[in-house]
């Protein structure tokens, strides 16, 4: 299968987005780690899984929500749903 990786920018773009919004606002909130984006290498640099987005920018609100578990080191893990 054939991943396709967008930038911030990139992504903005497509959904029509500011960049800004993308990433203070939908980050964690309904775009997660793991799922809907990437770090690679470990940096800080994010890159967005578009065939991850797309298919659930169609998905109720209500489907999308989890649980956030804050952790020690800063992250956050997710609950079931």
């Amino acid at each position: 299968m054939l991943i396709t990786y967008l930038t911030t920018a990139e992504l903005s773009r497509i959904i029509k987005y500011d960049a800004r919004t993308i990433r203070e606002q939908l980050k964690d909130r309904v775009l997660f780690e793991g799922i809907h984006y990437i770090r690679p290498f470990g940096g800080s640099k994010i890159l967005f899984i578009w065939e991850a987005i797309q298919r659930d920018l169609q998905v109720p609100q209500q489907q999308l929500q989890r649980e956030v578990i804050p952790m020690a080191n800063g992250g956050v893990a997710y609950g079931a749903n």
